[in-house]
């Protein structure tokens, strides 16, 4: 017998135990299905589980249970990411907490260190993870510095420089001080900061009084300037072009150039060109062969470039001390208060310095081409397709991509350096022995690079590394091309982009056929969630709370893909109050001894009730399976919802309770089969959404004899069962009883109330319907007397109009009707002046302006909620006749 309280937490670990123990994870041949596979995006191993995460990860395993369900052979393949600065910022904190630091205990022990702290960290998020209910194939576990997956990023490295796609450029890069590395565009983040810009005065050469006004917000990178640039029909510097300024501080030369960099519009019309510390200044510089002088060691220290006197000043210090002392020369000749935007790194939150730097690069744009082409033909889809025109006004703008970078946990770059600065580019150490060897015609010493490679490097060869690449193995045959990949539009650049282009280089194949495509997480007003504004909900509280069903349910009935998550945590708890009706539901069946019958026959049902709701079953799993089809997990969740909690619960089971409370009989028996039934094609349905409690009402309902549902076919219904006859009489009736109680409701007319009920205007079927249902609805709507009615409607009472028939409730003498409209007059007032109010708000070009976008989107959302409330107050006072 169930439990009167449904508790989740026992039932949830009890059943995850279980599907593992039983192997139900592991894709399973014996049904005959087509082979499925959908990539776990690797979580950091040094996370912990976010809102994010559990949008991501519910969309992925919902997915997965659907095939899995559909007899499908299905891996859903999970790993972890090495995550390379995130981990080694972690452990050079701890290493700093105890007193040293990576350089000091040299790099094999720090690698020690980080794989210690892998280790260590890996198990928090997998665990986390399971608690949601991922149903992943945890025996096929990857980690992306595994042996395995290391020699295959190796292997990808050399055949991409053998294919002349990897290079080593001295360009500049985005470079983080603190973390002393490059990082990418997509790690530099534009933050909106309170600045300044100051004015200098470069005196020209050789003539006396005359200079030359340039504006910068970095004076600290006037040190390394190379010129000034000026727009070549900029008739005020005409008799400037060609000629010299002279560097204040410094004293070096600087040719003034012609460039159409420079906007006349914009300051002063002279633009300063520092080329190795600015990236449109670089272009410049390269235009016009200038030189390029780095004044910054990797610390963003001054070097030995700059005059002795700023030397090993950090470039914020040096910013004041330059400012100083041009103030002082009288060469600063203004200086205004500004708001720009400074990149800075995403994850050492300081502000990003351009610097020229030797970095490694790959060929993006030559990977790009296949890559928009596998998407304009169709091979992969973007779901939804919006998210093309993302995608492809990227991918069609790509600039070379950096992937080095100057940290020692990660995969270190296959490259060796001869004496001379020779390049040899190998899968091992003897091959680039061999290789320098054979070079200089003698065994001859080489070094290897010290870098290793950006993290999306080795990520984006997931989707068939981890399948066993570079060897053809069997999981890569039967699984590669993979079917689904489940991710954020906040990483298709970093992710999405990268699995393409190196999938379709290294495998000649797209890496998977649909990409679908969800947005963030963010509060219930549209607010993105963050610490500061206090709106940040930890999803394991959540579970802990309310269980991981009502977070996964209402994580996907509040997903449309293509829009951001507006979360609530109100909301989990109702998704919690539909797993306790479902379970009520489930014990109330079973104290009426409803159970399954594996002789049950829907094509044989007698019950106009029980075709009714047979039918609506054979709906809404059409409904369902069209939507999990299609990605539309909101309609899914929805639809399903609403069947089960009102159709199912509330009418279907209300309807039934005299039967099934009745004497002995045909139709008792019918119901309880048929109830017990429907129950389980529900539950079936409700699997890949609320997995745990429906693997417990399974269980309970076959008195574990009809093994696990994780592995159960889903559902296949014959759409011939619906019987229409049956269906247009129980939504009558449900439309006969909902109208009177909502007649009732707005009317305030107290519960205990009986009242009579005069039908005009009825037609001979609804007659006959009414007189066949008159005793359930007197009973379900609190009716004392039902008569069909001719003649004049009676005055002052409610008045409910189900097809041609109009319902008419006498209510004089029950409620005070006087009091009743004045009551209804006042709301319907006051809520119009309230829409009036919000109205005029949003109608003021002022507001919309300046208001930030959620402010807005509340008053919106309040004036749409006002605007019911009036439709519902102004029926309610026409009801008074």
């Amino acid at each position: 017998m169930l439990e009167k309280t449904y508790r989740p937490q026992e039932v949830e670990a009890k059943w995850y135990a279980t599907w593992e123990e039983a192997g139900a994870f592991r894709p399973d041949f014996s049904r005959g299905g087509e082979p499925f596979c959908l990539m776990m995006p690797p979580p950091n191993v040094t996370g912990s589980l976010h809102l994010g995460h559990a949008l991501d990860h519910t969309l992925q395993d919902l997915i997965v249970r659907f095939q899995r369900m559909r007899g499908r052979p299905t891996l859903w393949q999970p790993g972890t990411d090495h995550a390379g600065i995130a981990t080694q910022m972690m452990v050079e904190r701890k290493l700093a907490s105890e007193g040293t630091s990576r350089k000091a205990i040299g790099r094999e022990a720090f690698l020690e260190e980080c794989w210690k702290w892998k280790e260590a960290s890996e198990g928090n998020i997998l665990g986390q993870l399971r608690r949601l209910g991922d149903s992943a194939d945890w025996s096929r576990l990857r980690f992306t510095m595994e042996p395995d997956l290391y020699w295959a990023v190796t292997h990808a490295f050399v055949e991409l420089h053998k294919q002349g796609l990897i290079y080593k450029d001295k360009r500049l890069v985005n470079w983080d001080c603190q973390l002393e590395t490059a990082v990418s565009d997509l790690e530099s983040v534009p933050t909106e900061v309170n600045g300044k810009l100051w004015h200098f005065s470069y005196p020209i050469e050789g003539v006396a009084g005359a200079s030359i006004t340039v504006a910068t917000t970095r004076p600290e990178t006037m040190l390394g300037d190379t010129a000034v640039a000026v727009h070549p029909d900029d008739e005020r510097y005409h008799h400037l072009q060609g000629k010299m300024a002279i560097l204040p501080l410094v004293g070096r030369k600087l040719r003034i150039v012609a460039d159409t960099y420079s906007d006349p519009e914009k300051g002063t019309g002279a633009v300063k060109i520092t080329p190795a510390h600015d990236f449109n200044d670089f272009e410049v510089g390269r235009r016009h062969g200038l030189a390029m002088i780095n004044i910054f060691d990797t610390r963003g220290q001054l070097n030995e470039e700059v005059p002795e006197t700023y030397r090993g000043l950090d470039r914020f210090e040096a910013r004041q001390r330059i400012v100083n002392d041009m103030e002082a020369q009288g060469l600063l000749l203004k200086v205004e208060s500004i708001v720009h935007n400074v990149p800075y790194g995403d994850r050492s939150n300081t502000p990003i310095e351009p610097y020229l730097t030797d970095q490694w690069y790959c060929r993006a744009d030559i990977l790009a081409e296949a890559a928009i082409e596998a998407i304009e033909s169709g091979q992969t889809r973007f779901v939804p397709k919006s998210a093309e025109n993302t995608y492809f006004q990227w991918m069609r703008n790509i600039q070379p991509w950096c992937i080095s970078r100057q940290l020692w946990w990660g995969h270190r770059i296959p490259a060796w350096y001869g004496p001379d600065g020779e390049i040899f580019v190998a899968e091992s150490e003897e091959a680039a022995q061999a290789a320098a060897e054979a070079h200089y015609g003698k065994p001859t010493p080489i070094d290897r690079d010290p870098d290793v490679l950006d993290t999306w490097f080795s990520s984006g060869l997931w989707p068939f590394s981890t399948l066993g690449w570079p060897e053809e193995t069997d999981a890569l045959k039967t699984f590669y091309p993979t079917s689904v990949l489940v991710t954020g539009f906040d990483i298709i650049f970093f992710w999405v982009a990268r699995m393409m282009m190196q999938g379709l280089q290294l495998k000649h194949e797209i890496p998977f056929k649909d990409i679908v495509m969800h947005g963030l997480v963010r509060d219930e007003q549209g607010q993105k969630m963050s610490k500061t504004r206090g709106n940040v909900v930890d999803p394991l509280a959540m579970i802990d709370r309310y269980g991981a069903d009502a977070l996964r349910y209402t994580i996907l009935a509040s997903t449309a893909l293509g829009r951001d998550v507006k979360f609530s945590p109100q909301r989990v708890e109702g998704y919690r109050n539909f797993m306790t009706k479902l379970w009520n539901a489930a014990r109330f069946l079973e104290m009426n001894e409803a159970r399954l019958d594996p002789a049950f026959a829907p094509n044989q049902l007698e019950l106009p009730l029980n075709r009714w709701i047979t039918g609506g079953l054979i709906e809404v799993s059409a409904l369902v399976s069209s939507a999990l089809e299609d990605y539309r997990v909101n309609d899914a969740a929805l639809g399903l919802y609403h069947f089960v909690w009102n159709t199912y619960c509330d009418w279907y089971i209300e309807l039934a309770k005299p039967t099934l409370q009745g004497g002995d009989g045909a139709p008792k028996e019918e119901t309880r089969r048929t109830s017990a039934w429907v129950l389980g094609q529900i539950l079936h349905l409700l699997h890949p959404l609320a997995p745990f409690i429906s693997e417990e009402l399974w269980a309970d309902l076959t008195k574990q004899q009809g093994g696990l549902l994780i592995t159960a076919d889903w559902p296949s219904l014959d759409a011939g069962l619906i019987d229409e006859t049956a269906k247009n009489e129980l939504d009558w009736l449900v439309r006969v009883v909902s109208g009177i109680r909502a007649a009732r409701s707005e009317l305030t007319v107290p519960a205990s109330a009986m009242l009579d009920l005069k039908v005009h205007g009825a037609g001979p079927e609804s007659a006959a319907r009414l007189e066949r249902n008159r005793d359930v609805i007197m009973t379900l709507a609190r009716l004392r007397h039902i008569e069909l009615a001719e003649g004049d409607m009676p005055k002052r009472a409610l008045q409910v109009v189900v097809d041609e028939a109009t319902l008419v409730l006498p209510i004089e003498g029950v409620i005070d009707l006087d009091a009743e409209r004045k009551r209804l007059e006042k709301e319907i007032s006051k809520t119009a002046s309230e829409i009036d109010k919000i109205s005029k708000k949003l109608g003021n070009a002022n507001f919309l302006e300046k208001a930030p976008e959620d402010v807005v989107e509340i008053q919106r959302q309040r004036q749409a909620e006002a605007s019911q409330a009036q439709d519902r107050l102004q029926a309610a006072l026409e009801r008074l006749i």
